[in-house]
């Protein structure tokens, strides 16, 4: 499945606090916390609870969040299909960084073991 221009700017243009709930609902379903999804952002990102409650009350994009973010370097090593696509095979950066995002989310919810998730 190819990622289009279009796919990308959608992406890039979202805000992060529109869809953080939403990763909390999914987790906490599944038994995990929200200090474990606050974990794994942070793992990922470098933001710790008040960075992001600040992030979502500037109602920052897709695009400000990680343009701020201090990626994990171990994040390269988050492979595998989520929502139809192939994340090593993402070539837009920032497309591919928050589909980071939306496996580490998955893999939390499905029960993986932290120590898995945060690789």
């Amino acid at each position: 499945m190819n990622v289009t221009p279009e796919h990308n700017e959608r992406i890039a243009k979202m805000k992060f606090g529109s869809v953080y709930p939403h990763y909390l609902t999914k987790i906490e379903k599944k038994g995990r916390t929200k200090e474990e999804l606050l974990q794994v952002i942070e793992w990922l990102t470098g933001f710790d609870e008040g960075k992001l409650n600040e992030l979502i009350q500037k109602q920052a994009t897709f695009e400000t969040f990680f343009q701020k973010a201090n990626l994990n370097p171990n994040a390269g090593l988050i492979t595998g299909m989520i929502c139809g696509y192939r994340i090593e095979e993402i070539d837009n950066s920032l497309t591919r960084q928050v589909r980071y995002l939306d496996k580490l989310v998955d893999e939390l919810a499905k029960g993986r073991k932290m120590e898995k998730i945060l690789r």
